[in-house]
C-alpha cells in the first residue's frame, strides 16, 4: 500500500488527500475507494442517520451513497467545494430520497438534542476542521436568527421545507427563499 493510503488508513486525512482519493476512484482504483470509505464513512453515516434516524435504513443509504460516489467520482469539481462537502451532499440527497419514498417523519424518531455517536475516523485533521468550523460559525452569526435556525434545521437536522414551514408558521415558498438567500450569504462569507 502506498504512503498516501497508509496515512489515510492511519487517520491522517486532509482535504487534499480526499481530493486525490476521489481522482483515483474516478480512475476505478479500488484501493483508493477503500481508503476513501475508511476516511469518510463515519462522517457520511452521521449525516444520513440524522435525517433517517433508523439504523438499518441509514446503513442501506450509506451503501447506496458509496455506489453513487464510485459512479460519479469523475464529476467532482474542486473549484465548486470540498470533497467531503460533495460526498455529504450525495449522502444527504440519498437520505432525503428515502424520506420522500417512505413518507415518514425521521426527526421524530429521536428526542430533541440527540446526537449520533461520533465517527471513529475523521476525514479532516483537527486543525483544518477547527478552522473551517470557526469560519462557518462566524458566517452563521451574520445571519438573522430565524434564517440561521431554518438553515441549521434543514441542513444539520434534515427537516423538510414543509416541516420548517409548519414550525416557523410561514409558507413553504418563504422557507425556500430563506434557504436560498441564507446559503448564498454563507457562500459569499465563506469564500472571503
Amino acid at each position: 500500500m502506498d504512503k498516501a493510503l497508509t496515512e489515510t488508513f492511519g487517520g491522517v486525512t486532509t482535504s487534499g488527500d480526499l481530493i486525490d482519493l476521489l481522482a483515483r476512484v474516478a480512475a476505478r482504483d479500488r484501493q483508493a475507494f477503500a481508503a476513501l470509505y475508511a476516511a469518510s464513512s463515519g462522517k457520511l453515516f452521521g449525516v444520513i442517520v440524522r435525517i433517517l434516524g433508523r439504523q438499518p435504513a441509514a446503513e442501506e443509504a450509506l451503501q447506496d451513497t458509496y455506489v453513487r460516489i464510485w459512479e460519479r467520482a469523475g464529476d467532482f469539481d474542486r473549484a465548486r467545494g470540498s470533497a467531503i462537502a460533495w460526498m455529504a451532499t450525495i449522502a444527504r440527497n440519498r437520505a432525503l430520497d428515502e424520506v420522500r419514498r417512505s413518507k415518514s417523519s425521521p426527526t421524530q424518531a429521536f428526542p430533541e438534542g440527540f446526537e449520533p455517536e461520533a465517527p471513529a475516523l475523521d476525514p479532516m485533521d483537527g486543525r483544518e476542521r477547527s478552522e473551517a468550523l470557526r469560519k462557518l460559525m462566524i458566517c452563521l452569526s451574520g445571519l438573522d436568527e430565524e434564517r440561521r435556525q431554518v438553515i441549521l434545521l434543514a441542513y444539520y437536522r434534515g427537516l423538510s421545507r414543509e416541516a420548517l414551514a409548519e414550525r416557523f408558521k410561514r409558507p413553504v415558498p418563504t422557507i425556500k427563499t430563506w434557504l436560498h438567500r441564507g446559503l448564498a450569504q454563507l457562500r459569499v462569507c465563506l469564500s472571503s
